[in-house]
């Protein structure tokens, strides 16, 4: 069996990490500047569904190749991101405002966690598994960038809730399921073996409570400034296939043409 020496190890804040970082910079100017292209509600929904099914399809490959082997400690697609993954290519396809909350929480805060501290134990590039973790990754935040900002949709409140509600319960779910099968899905039983932000939150469970706080008081602050913005230039919902001949989409991309 081969031995990987220290330099084909991924490394945090290594040349490939900085390499990906950039990579998502430019990324994400690039979907803000192709949400503001469309020219009507029909080419916004084309592209979107184009990228939400690209995002599933990713995912789809990454579950099925981590099922063969199948382990019960990481082949169980119950991990937040996960669960981001999914909601993203959902928001992207169906532009449920539901969805589109989830996407702009979770994906906005968390899998961008993967850009600062990357609990990634694989080969450096070009091995697929660094190529998968960083593709879906990005995949997501990309998607959050877009229809957020690209797509000029906005969260409220309601939102907030929303994502809120839908954490907590993924936690009891998680947290349960780990416990009875001794597992560490979440990092909710135990922090990561890598370095990660949970090292400066104390040891668990005070570091659940810690990060808990943190995220929805960054959540909130992520709310309250679109009670500001003006709602000529943002909607609360992206623009809907059945709005795309006129109605509330046509509606919708009329302002964002003429902010």
């Amino acid at each position: 069996m081969e031995v990987l020496t220290a330099q084909d190890e991924f490394s945090a804040y290594g040349v490939s990490h900085w390499v990906v970082v950039a990579i998502f910079a430019v990324g994400a100017v690039a979907f803000i500047a192709i949400g503001r292209s469309h020219k009507d509600v029909a080419s916004a929904v084309r592209f979107s569904k184009i990228f939400g099914a690209t995002t599933f399809i990713l995912y789809l490959i990454i579950l099925i190749y981590s099922l063969i082997p199948f382990r019960i400690g990481s082949s169980i697609p119950l991990q937040l991101s996960d669960f981001a993954a999914v909601t993203a290519a959902y928001a992207l396809w169906s532009r449920r405002s539901w969805a589109f909350a989830l996407t702009y929480y979770w994906c906005l805060v968390l899998s961008t966690q993967a850009l600062i501290s990357p609990a990634l134990q694989s080969p450096d590039f070009p091995h697929h598994e660094f190529i998968a973790f960083w593709a879906i990754h990005l995949a997501v935040v990309w998607a959050a960038i877009y229809l957020t900002w690209g797509l000029r949709t906005r969260p409220t409140w309601k939102s907030y809730g929303i994502a809120v509600g839908a954490t907590l319960a993924w936690a009891a779910v998680t947290f349960t399921f780990n416990t009875l099968a001794d597992t560490n899905y979440g990092f909710l039983n135990g922090k990561p073996q890598t370095a990660s932000l949970l090292d400066y939150m104390g040891p668990w469970p005070v570091y659940l409570l810690f990060a808990a706080v943190i995220v929805f008081a960054t959540w909130a602050l992520m709310t309250w400034p679109w009670k500001f913005v003006s709602a000529d230039r943002y909607d609360t919902e992206p623009p809907r296939p059945e709005s795309a001949s006129g109605g509330s989409g046509g509606e919708y991309r009329r302002r964002a043409k003429s902010a």
